[in-house]
């Protein structure tokens, strides 16, 4: 779950990281307003969940309440990639200095967490990675130690960090990433750190994402999610309790079981097509969940197929058939799709898929290769 910029700073307050005087606001009159309290020069920033907001103009400088007002009406009347700003953070700006960029997240390789820092902040970090990989430096934490204060003082002293500022540094350091284990987070991400005009560190952005699967445990953050910002197709998915992930492919992947799903991805692609998405019904799925995990697909234009690969262990062969053959009676589509069943109750589900004309296929492999043919033949058309 992502969270906004204003919520992430909200948390990192909390752990003693000193961020800039603001208020979010939802209307122009309100930025005003904030603006007026902040008695000065404003940053009014959109507040959606996707990253380029400054290259798409939504994240502007105010000198006067005024010129705050004109400007929020402006961000709050725009979209970033898709998405429709509906609020705006006024906080107070800053004189910039130095802008650094600090981070935590996880390293599945070292199983531990890991720190990164970079004299290059308001970079994304993966840009800094491509062209200046020599001013990117980490550590691994180590999960039952804790980020300790020598790993914060390498970093500092690596990104050539002026000493006075150390143990300001290692204190915030130290409270991010306190915040990303005690959040159960898999990101917290200040970008940029600036060293500001009077020689303070102020976490001027701040980004975090936070691990669905623990928030049980976090019933403060989960009031956070904000379902306005999220697309309407992971919007509907969550509801039926499917995993799903769009990505920019052309072959829609309806899979039980997310190993099988990433095979499934993996063999389209070995076959020359590339995946729509990512979606794994789970196990023991029903006709109506079926039938809307084929919706969710079926609603991104760019699909030209359609590949399901079931494995019928608790989800049942013949369940998933009527559940497509369901979803096609909802859904009124020209867009061909190649069926594979096998297990459970699986010589059911190629009898209803065969009194329907279903295109089936007897193995994975032959599957893929239909799939992709069928989207190549679209793309011709």
């Amino acid at each position: 779950m992502k969270l906004h910029e204003y919520q992430a700073k909200q948390i990192f307050s909390q752990y003693g990281i000193a961020i800039p005087r603001g208020r979010v606001a939802s209307t122009a009159s309100e930025a005003k307003s904030v603006a007026q309290e902040l008695g000065g020069r404003v940053v009014v920033k959109s507040q959606v969940l996707v990253g380029g907001r400054g290259k798409a103009g939504g994240i502007r400088l105010a000198n006067t309440p005024s010129e705050a007002e004109e400007v929020a009406t402006q961000i709050l009347a725009m979209q970033v990639k898709g998405l429709p700003v509906r609020k705006v953070l006024v906080d107070e700006a800053a004189t910039i200095v130095e802008e650094i960029y600090l981070g935590v997240t996880n390293d599945r390789g070292a199983r531990s967490p890991v720190m990164i820092a970079s004299s290059e902040g308001g970079i994304e970090i993966e840009e800094v990675a491509r062209i200046m990989p020599e001013r990117l430096f980490r550590i691994t934490i180590e999960p039952l130690l804790g980020l300790r204060e020598y790993q914060a003082r390498y970093l500092a002293a690596s990104i050539e960090l002026r000493r006075e500022l150390w143990r300001e540094f290692v204190g915030i350091a130290q409270g991010l990433y306190t915040a990303y284990t005690e959040s159960d987070a898999t990101l917290a991400e200040i970008n940029p750190l600036v060293i500001t005009g009077d020689g303070r560190l102020i976490a001027l952005d701040a980004k975090m994402v936070v691990d669905d699967n623990a928030l049980f445990r976090h019933a403060e953050l989960a009031e956070m999610r904000d379902f306005d910002e999220e697309a309407p197709p992971e919007r509907e998915a969550r509801k039926y309790g499917l995993s799903y992930v769009k990505l920019d492919g052309d072959i829609g992947c309806m899979v039980n079981g997310a190993g099988l799903a990433m095979a499934t991805m993996d063999v389209i692609k070995l076959f020359g097509g590339e995946p729509a998405n990512f979606l794994d019904i789970g196990g023991g799925a029903g006709a109506d969940k079926v039938a809307a995990a084929l919706g969710i697909i079926l609603s991104d234009s760019n699909v030209q197929a359609v590949l399901f690969n079931i494995f019928g262990g608790i989800t049942r062969c013949d369940e998933v058939a009527r559940g497509i053959l369901m979803a096609l009676k909802e859904v009124s589509t020209d867009v061909p799709m190649v069926v594979r069943l096998t297990g459970t109750n699986e010589a059911e589900g190629q009898r209803i898929l065969a009194e329907a004309d279903m295109l089936t296929a007897g193995s994975l492999s032959e599957a893929a290769q239909t799939a992709v043919s069928l989207a190549n033949e679209r793309h011709s058309v």
